[in-house]
């Protein structure tokens, strides 16, 4: 049992292990497959952006590739109505200071369990530059008067990108310097100061600039965007409702687990475990995970289920231990700071690494023997997913090592 301040955890109690229900890494799995729609068994877009609580964002494409992965049918249009015209998805900065896509109606609950600290600390930051380069005063002067000045130009219910923005208001084109050392380069002052404002949720962002695989927005104010739902004013049952939310979806999960995704600190992860009363579960390995109350039944996996996902991924970034779904196969298909490329999935493992060609044809890699039937289906997914993209060719931002490989390939490479 842990208790006192062991690992940081506080008095969380979680049982002992002759009292906890044993899930083998087979039952993850499973639950893995069911629950983030592997199958191709989400309901809508909506569905398969809830059914991994937050679906990643920083890559542009991953979320179009991840619903796709997902959504039987799905059209890059059913995506981009969700974002641009019902708005019942936003695209926000949350945990890890990750960009996300989000349910609108979900958006202030993980803002303040995972996003206004790092909003705080980003504007402190940005305060700093502008004091550098300018002196505090005359700094602190520009910041408001830009501020000002750049909601007010928003707030004829346009969207802008950053060179409308400073073409309308060329103040906000004041150079500054960002980061420091090695680090530090010369930006305009919008392109952070619509990361602040974004990060604060005060403005949101719009339309990509170019097509759905651009990194470049428009922004517009965040009131007019999207109706705004009831605040969280209290951090700690905001935290309690976002991990509610992650063990839904990703149980059983330890607390490193939650603590890594969520971006909290080992007592705020304690704290929220506690409140949900959280059933301990002992895993294949020996280790303590954490299922919601009445959230231990068997799962029935369907056999075999193929999934092609996409760099960075919510699913293969979903917890901090990898090891049941991924096994030895973590140097060849992540990059040395733990970001996923893309990935081919069997029955919730990874067994594989996909790419594009130069003419846009996907290529693949499996790294183990998956059988005759699971490679029948993974080289008719690589097909469906080449028609899908249409010859467009998609860039990872923290590609892996064996998709690097791949990407110069020019014809398939299976391994048995």
């Amino acid at each position: 049992m842990l208790g006192g301040d062991r690992g940081g955890f506080g008095c969380l109690e979680v049982g002992t292990v002759s009292s906890q229900r044993r899930m083998t890494n087979a039952e993850r799995r499973a639950r893995l497959v069911v629950r983030h729609h592997l199958g191709g068994t989400a309901g809508d877009v909506l569905d398969a952006v809830r059914c991994v609580a937050a679906m990643h964002s920083s890559d542009p494409v991953t979320p179009y590739l991840g619903v796709r992965a997902r959504l039987r049918g799905f059209a890059v249009s059913g995506l981009e109505h969700a974002l641009y015209e019902d708005r019942s998805l936003l695209r926000i900065h949350a945990m890890r200071r990750t960009l996300f896509v989000v349910p609108s109606t979900e958006a202030p609950l993980i803002h303040a369990a995972a996003g206004r600290e790092d909003a705080a600390r980003e504007r402190r930051r940005l305060e700093g530059w502008v004091a550098a380069e300018l002196g505090a005063k005359d700094g602190k002067a520009l910041l408001t008067r830009a501020e000002a000045a750049l909601l007010e130009l928003l707030g004829d219910g346009r969207e802008r990108g950053t060179r409308e923005i400073i073409a309308a208001l060329p103040e906000l084109g004041t150079p500054i310097i960002v980061g420091s050392g090695t680090w530090a380069t010369r930006v305009p002052l919008v392109s952070r100061l619509v990361l602040v404002l974004g990060m604060e949720r005060r403005i949101v962002r719009g339309r990509p600039a170019g097509s759905w695989r651009s990194s470049q927005y428009r922004w517009a104010v965040a009131a007019q965007w999207v109706d705004e739902a009831p605040k969280w004013p209290d951090p700690a049952a905001a935290r309690v409702e976002l991990a509610r939310r992650y063990l839904a979806t990703h149980g059983p999960a330890t607390l490193a687990d939650l603590r890594w995704w969520a971006g909290w600190t080992a007592r705020h992860a304690a704290a929220a475990i506690a409140s949900l009363r959280a059933v301990p579960v002992q895993l294949e390995d020996g280790g303590d995970a954490f299922v919601l109350p009445g959230d231990d039944a068997p799962v029935e996996l369907p056999r075999p289920t193929v999934a092609f996902l996409p760099g960075l991924d919510s699913t293969p970034m979903g917890w901090k231990e990898r090891s049941w779904f991924l096994g030895e196969h973590g140097p060849l298909v992540y990059d040395r700071n733990g970001n996923a490329g893309p990935t081919v999935w069997v029955d919730g493992r990874i067994v594989g690494a996909w790419s594009q060609d130069s003419a846009g044809e996907v290529v693949y890699r499996l790294l183990e023997d998956v059988g005759s039937e699971a490679a029948e289906s993974i080289a008719a997914e690589a097909a469906s997913l080449t028609h899908w993209l249409g010859g467009d060719v998609v860039a990872t931002r923290f590609p892996s090592p064996l998709e690097r490989e791949l990407a110069g390939t020019s014809r398939t490479s299976r391994r048995s």
